[in-house]
């Protein structure tokens, strides 16, 4: 079974059944921990400010796009295949921090519910993946807020044939090319930034089926007449040299291009908790900065645990060598991952998420979900914690 085999993201709404019996278990892999209390602490001391195993929910199964978390625990841990978490003594500059990390895989293994509805019903979760535009449509109810980001860039993409589709090359290309050809452009139901494509005049329901279930059969099945959402990062590799049905190049067109410029997976707490994990954050956001950058130096050691995971968690979902070498090295060539517009690691961009608060806030409010009343982007994320220096 490929990566694209099970639903990802936060507009999966109806596949809670297929892991319900996951979710039942999702508790903490932290009495399994390593012992870690005869250990020296090195120049960076977490333990005085923050809880003793931070916990970190993340948004789909272990991957590339991850590495920065497993990058801090690479070399000694323990894995719970029954929660689908692994936890091991946090480092940083090569010492002991004096706490424990625990990392908790989600899609599956949390019933592909939200990391935000997660964070809510467990109390242990210390920061969770939550992706800028789901922070806006979820700020009513489960309110978070971003200290870091991962990714610069989200890796959602368009993918086309381009034997079929030679003369496309962007997303304005798009919706009159598959007009012409009768094709459609298939995703997941319920995605908002298909709303935003619409509304902006670059899709109408006549080329747009939300039908995708994460297979690749129906794209297989059209012999290159529909495109497909995916992700950059991943897809591309998957469809020439894992899906033998399919086995040559694809072409793609980032979402974020067309304007919808969502920051992916920016690891967040819960608002409620802000101040009081603040002291914390000072020190724990500049260790998630380097950990980010060391591992896209050198992303071996923390990709054979990611490999592993995947495969003791056992979720019907793999993960191969192929894609994890191929994700590091498209995040890095396409910005995915990066300083940004200006020279930090992991911050966010002011004007650019005072503009996707606009369009997303829209967005949301024409679909029933408005942000809260009177939120504003400062409601939303900071960079109070980021380190400037640290970039790549």
């Amino acid at each position: 079974m490929q990566r694209s085999t099970l639903l990802r993201g936060t507009a999966v709404t109806g596949a809670v059944a297929i892991a319900l019996t996951l979710t039942s278990c999702a508790g903490s892999a932290a009495e399994s921990a390593p012992a870690a209390t005869d250990m020296a602490i090195g120049s960076v001391d977490l333990s005085a400010d923050c809880p003793s195993t931070i916990v970190v929910q993340t948004d789909w199964n272990p991957e590339a796009e991850h590495g920065h978390l497993y990058e801090m625990i690479k070399d000694n841990y323990t894995i719970d295949a029954n929660t689908k978490a692994v936890t091991g003594p946090l480092m940083a500059d090569g010492g002991y921090t004096g706490v424990n990390l625990e990392i908790r895989a989600g899609g599956p293994a949390i019933g592909f519910q939200t990391v935000s509805a997660q964070m809510y019903q467990d109390d242990k979760i210390t920061l969770g993946y939550v992706s800028t535009d789901e922070a806006i449509q979820l700020s009513g109810t489960t309110p978070t807020k971003a200290v870091f980001a991962p990714l610069d860039i989200s890796p959602t993409m368009v993918m086309w044939d381009p034997a079929t589709y030679p003369n496309v090359k962007t997303i304005d290309d798009v919706k009159g090319a598959l007009t012409a050809n009768g094709g459609v452009w298939r995703y997941f139901d319920g995605s908002a930034y298909i709303e935003y494509l619409k509304s902006a005049g670059l899709a109408d329901s006549a080329i747009l089926d939300g039908s995708y279930d994460g297979t690749p059969s129906n794209f297989v099945a059209a012999g290159g007449k529909d495109m497909q959402q995916g992700f950059a990062s991943a897809e591309p590799y998957v469809y020439q040299n894992e899906v033998s049905a399919w086995g040559k190049p694809v072409d793609f067109a980032l979402i974020h291009d067309a304007g919808w410029q969502t920051y992916q997976s920016s690891m967040s707490v819960k608002a409620d908790k802000f101040d009081e994990l603040s002291p914390c954050l000072s020190k724990l956001v500049p260790v998630l900065q380097k950990a980010g950058v060391d591992y896209y130096k050198d992303p071996k050691a923390a990709n054979d645990l990611i490999l592993k995971l995947v495969d003791e968690y056992a979720t019907g979902w793999t993960y191969t060598q192929g894609v994890a070498d191929y994700s590091v090295k498209t995040q890095v060539d396409l910005g995915l991952v990066g300083d940004g517009p200006d020279s930090t690691y992991g911050n966010f961009d002011d004007a650019r998420f005072a503009d996707f608060f606009s369009k997303a806030s829209k967005v949301y409010t024409d679909l029933g979900t408005p942000p809260a009343s009177g939120y504003t982007p400062a409601d939303l994320y900071t960079n109070e914690f980021i380190d400037s220096s640290i970039s790549f």
